[in-house]
């Protein structure tokens, strides 16, 4: 049997697919002419940091007060941005801290967009003792998120009870109140296990389950329980991980809903991905009913696996912080980014099409990647991802063509 691995660039973007020769009936992803009510388009990225620095460049910047060792004030990290790459506005619109994504965004029109939120909202001044690094945003800049038309926040991560419980309840309702699904903590077991249900124009429920995991720092304590609200933590490294997975999606799943298993896991920096979580990913989609499972916790983006059909994204990267012109780490090129694309088919989950389009921190805001850029992002990804067998073919004309080709 022979398969054609191929892509297709526009406007810089990295696309991918997989075109077959097998008979009808066959596994492989393909590209082929669908009405838009019978495919399920995504947008999913990596952590979304919009307290701290980006919080006191918004329209309502809350208190400034920090409790770290060597910064005192949010302040002073839009000051270090600023030597680095230049002024940065202050009391911008809500829309400007994702600069060039809402254009692709308003292309593509994804019938989902998830992100890991990895900040609190709320006014709470109790920082959590013992942690290094609090995150809050004040609740009158969630019109940012309302801005790119978010449809589901992932809150199972280190920082969403950075400032304590009452922190936690003021981010979830004021999520609420913006018309935004949070997901993954909750005030007990029960709701922060709870998926988040959203239905796409085309009439198919997408299941969004998410988990926040040890190795990315969740602290234990944080667990949701019976009577005490806190995160959905998963000890992913636990034999009966998936089962714990598949026992919630069971639950939940109706025939005809695709699944997403959002997972905080993993540290912040290298490109290796633990056995561990390979073998509970490929769980998730073997024995969960998974379609898409979407790691996030890395500072920079990590390999991606085509399994079985179905897409595991083991490290996304950080889509927008306000880290810009703080050293260390530069080899991993923390700055730049992707925008994960997926086309599923509802019918069976399977990955249809895939874009990837390469972004670029930049004076708090998501701009384009340049040329180059986004060629460093294609050989990271061919050689981290030749393990798993993807790798990218980017060519430089605008429009020309993409190939993928798997490796052996």
């Amino acid at each position: 049997m022979m398969h054609r691995r191929f892509l297709m660039q526009a406007g810089g973007a990295i696309l991918c697919g997989l075109a077959t020769d097998a008979a009808p009936g066959s596994s492989g992803i393909t590209r082929t002419p669908l009405e838009d009510s019978r495919r399920v388009k995504l947008f999913l990225c990596g952590d979304v940091m919009t307290g701290r620095g980006i919080d006191q460049i918004l329209g309502h910047p809350g208190n400034p007060r920090l409790f770290e060792r060597y910064v005192d004030s949010a302040r002073e990290y839009v000051e270090i941005a600023e030597r680095a790459s230049g002024v940065i506005p202050r009391r911008v619109e809500p829309d400007y801290i994702w600069g060039d994504a809402l254009a692709e965004l308003e292309r593509v029109r994804p019938d989902v967009r998830l992100v890991n939120l990895e900040t609190a909202v709320t006014t709470a001044g109790e920082a959590w003792p013992g942690k290094d690094i609090h995150y809050r945003m004040h609740p009158d800049n969630v019109r940012c998120l309302a801005a790119a038309r978010i449809d589901c926040c992932v809150l199972a991560n280190n920082h969403v009870l950075d400032w304590g419980y009452a922190g936690l309840e003021e981010t979830i309702a004021t999520l609420h109140a913006a018309g935004i699904r949070p997901v993954g903590a909750g005030k007990d077991a029960a709701q922060a296990a709870a998926p988040a249900a959203i239905d796409t124009p085309g009439g198919i429920r997408v299941l969004v389950f998410a988990y926040g995991g040890a190795s990315a720092g969740v602290p234990m304590e944080w667990a949701a329980r019976k009577r005490r609200a806190g995160v959905n933590v998963l000890d992913e490294f636990a034999p009966d991980a998936a089962r714990h997975v598949a026992r919630d999606v069971r639950a939940m799943k109706q025939p005809g809903d695709v699944v997403i298993a959002s997972i905080h896991w993993g540290g912040n920096w290298g490109y290796d991905v633990p056995r561990e979580h390979q073998e509970l990913a490929h769980h998730l989609i073997d024995e969960a009913g998974v379609d898409v499972v979407h790691g996030h916790s890395s500072h920079h983006p990590r390999p991606i696996e085509v399994y079985r059909d179905k897409l595991i994204l083991y490290g996304c990267g950080d889509f927008l912080n306000d880290y810009e012109g703080i050293g260390g780490h530069q080899s991993f090129r923390p700055e730049l980014s992707l925008m994960y694309l997926p086309e599923l088919d509802p019918a069976s989950g399977r990955l249809r099409y895939l874009t990837l389009i390469p972004t670029c921190i930049r004076r708090f805001r998501v701009n384009r990647a340049s040329a180059q850029d986004a060629t460093w992002l294609r050989e990271m990804l061919n050689r981290e991802g030749r393990p798993f067998g993807t790798s990218f073919e980017l060519q430089a004309e605008a429009g020309g063509a993409l190939e993928l080709r798997s490796g052996a």
